[in-house]
């Protein structure tokens, strides 16, 4: 029986993943094999000695410390693109209610008082304050092109927008699924200063820490308008805001508050509902269910941010899987430790990620307690199981 931790409420749709003659699922269970959660902060909880993996309900890691798991052998698992639908369409729905100035004719409409031949005249005297423009025939920056920034590349195409996007690290995957009529900007420079809107799509981390800075915002077009659903510190507030206030922006969309932005004008503020859809979070939920139920029973890999990507079809026998610092001469060393133990390979893949490793071992026979002590004894290995 695995045994799940969960840290937040998570969709049914995802729990019902995990067979209940086989894992047991709670908030609150001693000794857990996995740990499943969405928004809760991990900074600072202590990791128990059982778990073999994380799996992040969203896309985003930010509130899971991953080096912590990373030397403890753990991976991180997250769910990308299972929310991208989601974020797409409030993405669309931001650079309408920019355009349009939707926000501020529904705060004149609500604020009308007296008859309807008195709402009729101030209607037609204050409208002409809410004049907006179209979405047809403007360009949209990209940043970011991953499975949210392609699917908004290609909705704003079919809306009638020109579309550039900037991504130096594009999959393969992403390629495929990105109009061929979106243009290549040569650089984030380049991309901002053509575009009439630009729309973030980007992990938040060291490199991506203000990249809107105040120099970046000089070059953006008079009057153009910023998104924002990414996360928090991509956009550096302080120059936004005088961006704003000088009319240099149009207006900025943003998914992430903050007291800077609550009373500045030319703000649209959304409380973080980016992924908040039923849809988003069963498909988050299912997702990463999955990732944690195959690591648990076949130590396959999937979506970790942290250890590499490795699927191999079980083989009848003992399964051994290994996680390892990225040095030379591990494989060769837990071969030598199975071969002592006269122990056949059937099958094994190894592949590795920036600092880390991952190895997939199928065997002809059962694996000693010593062979495997020895194996989790080796200097650079960081977890290592034995998966019936």
């Amino acid at each position: 029986m695995y045994k799940v931790l969960t840290y937040n409420n998570i969709s049914l749709a995802g729990l019902e993943r995990l067979p209940r003659d086989r894992y047991e699922v709670a908030s609150e269970i001693q000794h857990p094999d996995a740990v499943l959660l969405r928004s809760f902060k991990l900074h600072g909880v202590p990791i128990p000695d059982s778990v073999k993996c994380v799996g992040r309900a969203g896309a985003g890691v930010n509130n899971i410390p991953v080096p912590e798991y990373s030397k403890r052998g753990i991976p991180v698992f997250n769910a990308p693109g299972a929310n991208a639908n989601a974020v797409k369409e409030l993405a669309i729905a931001g650079m309408l209610l920019a355009a349009r100035n939707i926000c501020q004719a529904w705060d004149f409409t609500r604020s009308l008082a007296g008859d309807d031949e008195a709402v009729s005249q101030v209607v037609e005297k204050g409208k002409k304050n809410f004049a907006g423009f179209e979405l047809a025939g403007k360009t949209l920056g990209v940043l970011g092109l991953g499975a949210i920034g392609v699917k908004v590349a290609n909705t704003a195409l079919a809306l009638g927008m020109k579309v550039i996007g900037f991504d130096p690290l594009l999959t393969v995957d992403s390629a495929w699924q990105l109009s061929s009529t979106v243009a290549k900007a040569s650089s984030i420079d380049d991309l901002v200063a053509g575009s009439d809107f630009v729309s973030l799509h980007i992990p938040y981390n060291e490199q991506t820490h203000n990249m809107i800075n105040p120099a970046r915002v000089k070059i953006m077009k008079q009057g153009a308008v910023l998104l924002n659903l990414s996360r928090a510190g991509i956009v550096d507030d302080a120059s936004v805001c005088a961006a704003l206030d000088s009319g240099k922006l149009g207006a900025y969309v943003c998914d992430f508050p903050s007291a800077a932005l609550i009373k500045q004008r030319g703000v649209i503020l959304l409380p973080h509902i980016g992924a908040s859809t039923e849809e988003a979070e069963d498909n988050c939920a299912i997702m990463v269910a999955e990732q944690i139920r195959d690591f648990l029973e076949n130590g396959n890999i999937r979506n970790s941010v942290n250890f590499p990507e490795v699927v191999m079809p079980r083989t009848e026998g003992c399964r051994l899987g290994v996680a390892n610092e990225n040095v030379p001469n591990m494989v060769s060393q837990i071969s030598s430790a199975l071969a002592e133990a006269n122990l056949n390979i059937v099958d094994l893949l190894n592949k590795s990620k920036g600092e880390y490793a991952y190895t997939l071992i199928d065997l002809g026979g059962d694996v000693p307690p010593q062979t495997f002590a020895k194996i989790r004894a080796i200097n650079g290995v960081l977890s290592a199981r034995l998966i019936g």
